[in-house]
């Protein structure tokens, strides 16, 4: 990364790196199988045949709960019949209406698929049977304005195993951090053009990945349902943290936003000719076969696309569930962000699970929250084997330009070939067109 910083240190006021959103996941390991599910209903001492009743009761002191926090607040909850309507949007709208800067901003409320249970009549053994599956069940958003998260979601689903998603920003949580650093900042949605103190902002964004994160998403999760210690208070079951996604951004902040857009169309066309599948792998963490044009044992499907988008163009590089992406973001700011979705196909050096004294080994990197730490370094090092092959990116405008074959359109950031300029570029592509033959003659 330091090759690219350095060959454009003239227009690069500095870059910062550091999770952008994070998407976890609480279960309750015990529930979320038949035969842990049944051990549950046993210590209750729960018949099957009472369960739907049981469950139903459950779901309802949930609801009662939420409801509860909904007067103290004195909001009502929101239905959203729709899940095309982005909540982020419609959340952010009540916000600014609002003027919430601290607290609950709202509750929504819908139905969405689920994995929970129900009962089923066994007609071959004459008896009923616990089943899991697929869904739908009603779900709840809660979205504060966290007093050191800023910005966040917790979603609840009301059926049983009682699911948690908790969605935090990263960037959001900076910004709280260097308000109460006294640092200052330029904020564009989730983004920043400006920062006065960027090493003090780099050690704060370390500070974030020594989180205590099962005590944080606990604490978290006790506030938008209250009902949780009566419904566990004879059998508790703790909730354990995975990472269903997390997004590492490096963002390059230019000093103006036509020095990127000066930049930043030879970057996408970089991404588009030059960078392969093997390339892609590579920086992504995939092992790479010795010989190019052979993939070895990897089966799985690598593609690059661009999208278009009313901010800019981004190009989006895939293997198979993870990716590396790199758009222009708030018009000074260039973003590599890294988004792990499968994190088994990366390794980390730990114990065997459930042996934390054990011999250490090169393992599968784990989903959850104790191998954050090492997804952020294996995000970490994608972005910074990206940046460096952008390093290799030539600057041809002023070489052209110095030689007369183009000339600056006044007042705009656009370029036109001079009479020199098309004469040089005609007879290249006259000469590309010829064959052999055609050029010995003409010699």
């Amino acid at each position: 990364m330091n090759g690219f910083i350095q060959r454009h240190a003239a227009s690069v006021m500095g870059i910062l790196n550091g999770f952008d959103r994070l998407r976890l996941r609480g279960t309750k390991r015990l529930l979320a199988n038949r035969g842990g599910m049944m051990s549950f209903l046993w210590q209750e001492r729960v018949l099957l045949k009472h369960f739907k009743d049981y469950a139903l009761a459950a779901t309802d002191r949930i609801r009662q709960a939420t409801e509860g926090i909904a007067k103290a607040a004195g909001q009502t909850i929101r239905y959203l019949a729709s899940s095309s309507r982005s909540k982020k949007d419609f959340v952010r709208e009540i916000a600014e209406t609002k003027s919430v800067q601290e607290g609950l901003i709202c509750i929504l409320r819908c139905v969405e698929p689920c994995w929970s249970y129900e009962i089923h009549r066994n007609r071959e053994k004459k008896e009923i049977e616990l089943q899991g599956g697929r869904r739908k069940c009603l779900h709840y958003y809660h979205y504060y304005r966290h007093p050191e998260m800023g910005l966040l979601h917790v979603r609840l689903q009301t059926w049983f195993p009682f699911s948690v998603h908790v969605c935090v920003n990263g960037r959001e949580w900076l910004a709280r951090q260097m308000d109460t650093a006294g640092i200052g900042y330029r904020q564009r949605d989730n983004g920043f053009v400006e920062i006065a103190d960027l090493v003090g902002a780099e050690a704060l964004m370390d500070r974030q990945r020594q989180t205590d994160w099962p005590t944080l998403l606990d604490g978290l999760v006790a506030g938008v349902n209250p009902a949780e210690t009566e419904l566990f208070r004879k059998t508790p079951v703790p909730y354990y943290w995975s990472v269903d996604q997390s997004e590492w951004a490096s963002d390059v902040m230019f000093t103006s936003p036509e020095a990127l857009a000066a930049l930043y169309p030879r970057l996408i066309r970089h991404g588009m000719q030059n960078l392969g599948s093997l390339d892609v792998m590579r920086f992504l963490g995939r092992k790479v076969p010795a010989h190019n044009g052979r993939y070895g044992t990897f089966k799985g499907e690598v593609v690059t696309d661009l999208k278009e988008r009313p901010e800019g163009i981004r190009i989006k590089h895939r293997v198979d569930r993870n990716s590396i992406k790199m758009y222009d973001k708030q018009g000074s700011v260039l973003r590599v962000e890294t988004t792990l979705n499968d994190a088994r196909v990366l390794k980390v050096y730990r114990p065997k699970e459930g042996d934390p004294q054990g011999p250490k080994e090169w393992r599968y990197l784990r989903k959850g929250v104790a191998d954050l730490h090492r997804r952020a370094h294996v995000s970490q090092a994608a972005n910074d084997r990206y940046l460096a092959s952008l390093a290799s990116v030539e600057e041809t405008r002023a070489l052209l330009r110095a030689h007369g074959l183009i000339r600056k359109v006044q007042k705009t950031h656009r370029y036109v070939l001079t009479k020199e300029g098309t004469q040089a570029i005609t007879a290249l592509l006259a000469a590309r067109a010829a064959d052999t033959a055609k050029l010995i003659t003409a010699a």
